[in-house]
């Protein structure tokens, strides 16, 4: 009998709802003209767009010209930090130690232009170094981009500390929230925040849309002209079928307790982080297992993250254990799903010092709502099975 399939590769991409399918279907049906034309077909689209634009505004607790649709959060994080910084002299950009490699590309660029970039170092279970911050944000530091939960090792930052950090000293405070976003619909409101980028495609939406919050007057100059749409933030013609797929992804949630930003993301899926507790402490009872990141309070709901050795000791390939999984029927990761392809020394396990002999040994397991609890209960058998194969 086979077994059954198990997919737990939520932090790199989720199935779309059923619920997120048709809503876009419906859209190439009856509204797929381009929503900048005057005749009944545009007006049809245009009618659609915004109709999604302000469901999408609603479920955040923002308005409707506070959000800029993107092509994902990728784009997102550039137009953040890029049109944040556009028109005013160089100054320091601060980024946490464990961001996106977007994050990172964009700084990059910034510092191409003159800006000094500075990192945040992370203590060994990858929360910034809360001791810093006084040094961190003093001057000439403008502009702080930080990670709220992390895709690789699950942990969560205090952002809402830092935000009102910055808030005080008047610095721009940007927040790559996607991996929170799949388990909370946030109170943009609440938030004390400047700029916020999510992608669709976490949170069981279409790939290829994103959206990036702001706050008026923050925002200096697009990533590129054109037409002038999206209140000239991003020209070009709008993707109404996947902004209408990802509102109606975001209206979804109504099971992830909606958070105001003032209550501890952790526990927002009460669904899954029981779940994710019993799977977790099964995999910590196996000799040579480690946990990565921070413990179950701080860390995102639905994720795991392991370091692997092999029953002598010896560390095992984390891309090798995710073949084996596969093969045994459990999709994972090794790490991000952004540079999971190349056989290299975790980025994200280097910054937070663990020993160079671990660093190819990760493996991510990230739950969503499609998997039940008694399918969870195979998982340490097959886990068992594939690192068996790996020696």
């Amino acid at each position: 009998m086979a077994l059954a399939e198990l997919y737990c590769d939520a932090s790199a991409t989720t199935p779309p709802l059923p619920a997120v399918l048709e809503a876009m279907q419906a859209v190439y049906r009856e509204a797929w003209a381009n929503p900048s034309s005057l005749h009944g077909h545009g007006l049809a689209a245009a009618e659609m767009l915004e109709r999604s634009r302000q469901r999408i505004g609603n479920a955040l607790g923002a308005a409707a010209d506070q959000l800029i649709v993107t092509s994902g959060a990728t784009e997102s994080v550039h137009l953040a930090l890029l049109g944040t910084a556009a028109r005013t002299s160089p100054a320091r950009l601060v980024i946490g130690a464990l961001e996106h490699p977007a994050v990172f590309a964009a700084a990059d660029a910034l510092r191409s232009q003159g800006w000094d970039v500075q990192i945040w170092p992370v203590g060994p279970d990858g929360h910034l170094r809360m001791d810093l911050l006084d040094a961190i944000l003093e001057p000439p530091t403008r502009l702080v981009s930080l990670n709220w939960g992390q895709s690789e090792v699950g942990t969560l930052q205090p952002m809402l500390e830092i935000g009102d950090a910055c808030r005080r000293r008047g610095i721009v405070c940007h927040t790559d929230a996607t991996q929170l976003l799949s388990q909370a619909r946030l109170d943009w409101n609440a938030l004390p925040l400047d700029l916020l980028s999510g992608s669709a495609h976490k949170f069981q939406g279409p790939r290829g849309v994103g959206l990036l919050l702001f706050r008026h007057g923050v925002l200096q100059q697009p990533l590129f002209g054109g037409g002038g749409q999206q209140q000239g933030w991003r020209s070009g013609t709008e993707a109404t079928a996947l902004t209408a797929g990802m509102a109606e992804a975001l209206d979804a949630l109504p099971l992830h307790r909606p958070i105001t930003g003032r209550e501890a993301p952790a526990g927002v899926t009460p669904d899954l982080r029981p779940s994710r507790d019993r799977l977790l402490e099964q995999l910590l009872d196996r000799e040579g297992v480690q946990l990565t990141g921070a413990g179950v309070d701080h860390r995102l709901p639905h994720h795991i993250s392991l370091v692997v050795k092999d029953v002598s000791g010896g560390p095992i390939s984390g891309r090798e254990l995710v073949r084996q999984l596969a093969r045994h029927g459990v999709a994972a990761s090794s790490g991000s799903a952004c540079s999971s392809g190349r056989s290299q020394d975790s980025p994200v396990l280097t910054a937070m010092d663990l020993p160079v002999s671990l660093r190819r040994s990760g493996l991510r397991l990230s739950l969503g709502p499609w998997l039940s609890a008694d399918e969870l209960e195979s998982i340490p058998e097959r886990f068992d099975a594939a690192r068996a194969a790996c020696t």
